[in-house]
């Protein structure tokens, strides 16, 4: 809509985690380090956290990406299911179908399918260990997932040799993941994750590099874009989530492309923070307003005397 005004390539602000804007801000950085760290070291579980919006899809598949040929990585996207349906997944994405059964027994299909999913699981394990293959297990939405499926996951890491494990696992979830983790009857895998990460929010300077690095990549080549005061309004509104940061971003370009100016203003930003439900929030009268305005209403006396006061108050 507005890349030919703005000189741009390519929007700038999608939703889509897109690892090619992919920014290294200091905590994404640090989260990155230290996956690749605790794979290389052959860790067991590795956790990765952050709030809703903070960047732990983009960041996962930026980890797939990274990983070099000495790796083969099986990823699950949407976990909650149950465990012989979780062995499955893993199965298939190891390169082995587990969808046939040889039992005719709707009884046993269930069954017979979890241990033929194992067996291939393993079967494979032990083929890549054999390569000189380390597999890494990546679970995204993993706070999603049953209690019952993480325990089945944890079995899954009991497959090792000797001396070393035959798959490492990497959890990325919102904080709800650690409160799942807390339960009694999880303590056991809650005692195997050696390293972990939280995301945290974007500072004002991440935020300043944030909006130039994607602008840059989407190909703007022109003078400051967004002003001093609308980074300011962005700042506080968006609170430093990315996500937020990609819909107020767009939002204000679409407001100023609309007025025909070429720098978005705070003007233009308080617009857009005006037009996120997710972001605006009403005064404490704004919310009383409409249910107070209905009993006065009723009663015809009082309302003479509260009109002044809604006036003042709008």
């Amino acid at each position: 809509m507005y890349e030919q005004f703005f000189g741009l390539s390519e929007a700038p602000f999608t939703l889509t985690p897109n690892t090619h804007f992919f920014l290294k801000s200091e905590t994404h950085r640090q989260g990155l380090e230290t996956l690749l760290v605790a794979l290389k070291n052959k860790e067991g579980f590795i956790k990765l956290t952050g709030e809703v919006g903070t960047g732990k899809t983009l960041l996962c598949r930026k980890l797939l990406n990274a990983l070099d040929d000495g790796f083969v990585s099986a990823y699950v996207p949407n976990p909650c299911c149950s465990p012989e349906t979780l062995y499955c997944l893993i199965a298939d994405e190891l390169g082995e179908s587990s969808a046939d059964s040889t039992s005719q027994n709707p009884q046993s299909f269930t069954q017979d399918r979890q241990v033929l999913a194992l067996r291939h699981i393993n079967t494979q394990l032990l083929e890549y260990a054999k390569k000189g293959k380390q597999v890494v297990l990546v679970i995204d939405e993993a706070q999603s997932m049953p209690a019952e499926t993480i325990e089945a996951l944890r079995l899954l890491t009991n497959l090792e040799t000797e001396s070393d494990k035959l798959l490492q696992i990497v959890l990325f979830g919102q904080p709800e993941l650690d409160q799942l983790l807390s339960q009694e009857r999880l303590r056991q895998l809650k005692q195997r994750i050696t390293f972990q990460h939280h995301l945290q929010a974007l500072g004002r300077p991440d935020i300043e590099r944030y909006i130039s690095h994607r602008m840059l990549l989407a190909g703007y080549t022109g003078q400051r874009l967004f002003d001093s005061d609308a980074v300011t309004v962005l700042c506080q509104a968006s609170k430093g989530i990315p996500r937020l940061v990609n819909i107020l971003c767009h939002k204000a370009l679409m407001v100023a492309y609309g007025q025909g100016s070429q720098v978005v203003t705070k003007q233009h930003m308080k617009l857009a923070v005006n037009d996120t439900e997710s972001i605006k929030a009403k005064r404490w009268w704004q919310s009383i307003l409409p249910s107070a305005a209905l009993v006065l209403l009723v009663q015809n006396t009082a309302m003479p005397a509260f009109l002044p006061m809604m006036e003042w108050m709008l």
